[in-house]
């Protein structure tokens, strides 16, 4: 469901995902990946689970799954189980050895895509230093349809921050951004999108992440002389609530 509010929509371009969602505008972006600064690495096998609350109301949603299959030199493949058709289909997400989507869901007009990235959207610029900034921008291939989109991330470290989730309470690094999707269509703008991850580097992954979105439809708008509301999708944040290890 749609809802519209006040949000700051540009008309311009304007894991964490080791391991967690985009849950923005009903995009699913668990961040699935491990940074190579992460204190734990690893394993084939290695499970988490993930609560999607929705933030508007604070209902449970349903649950993301996500088992690592598969780790190479440069790469991670991991796959991904959800209990409700909404929350998106059985896939496998691929990830850098440092967290980065090499394939992953975007959301685009309150829709999750999946794209193939290249280079790797860089959820995260290593090392995650409080204050450090990226913007960078990438090529987005979606497999289905031949698209390519060119999508900018600007990402922010904003610092240490000790929380609680369902699994237990964690020192994390929360890390934010600001990611403009490139999905141009018709008179629909580009969505936008905000993702905050909360990384624990105990668990080499993020144990908590929010993310929402939006985007402007002048065909939606009426008088054009007056202010557009953006049209803004699902709220959600996602929490993990356990894990299991696939190491003997």
């Amino acid at each position: 469901m749609m809802n519209t509010s006040s949000f700051p929509i540009t008309a311009c371009p304007c894991w964490a995902r080791v391991l967690a969602p985009v849950v923005t505008a009903t995009v699913i972006v668990v961040a699935t990946g491990v940074p190579a600064d992460a204190a734990s690495a690893p394993a084939v096998g290695d499970t988490y689970v993930y609560r999607v609350v929705n933030g508007y109301n604070k209902e449970v949603r349903g649950q993301i799954s996500y088992r690592v299959d598969t780790i190479d030199a440069d790469r991670i493949m991991v796959s991904v189980a959800t209990d409700i058709a909404a929350l998106g289909p059985a896939r496998t997400e691929i990830y850098t050895r440092e967290g980065n989507w090499l394939r992953h869901p975007v959301t685009n007009h309150d829709q999750p895509v999946e794209y193939a990235f290249a280079p790797a959207y860089p959820a995260y610029v290593l090392p995650l230093e409080t204050g450090k900034s990226w913007s960078v921008r990438v090529n987005a291939l979606n497999p289905a349809t031949g698209r390519r989109n060119s999508v900018r991330v600007d990402g922010e470290v904003l610092g240490a921050e000790r929380i609680t989730v369902p699994a237990g309470a964690f020192d994390t690094i929360r890390v934010r951004r600001r990611v403009y999707a490139g999905d141009w269509d018709g008179v629909r703008f580009e969505t936008n999108i905000t993702e905050t991850d909360w990384y624990a580097p105990a668990l080499g992954r993020t144990v908590r992440t929010e993310s929402n979105s939006g985007y402007l439809d002048p065909s939606r708008c009426g008088d054009m002389t007056d202010a557009c509301t953006p049209i803004r999708g699902d709220w959600n944040m996602i929490e993990l609530t356990a894990t299991s290890t696939g190491k003997p």
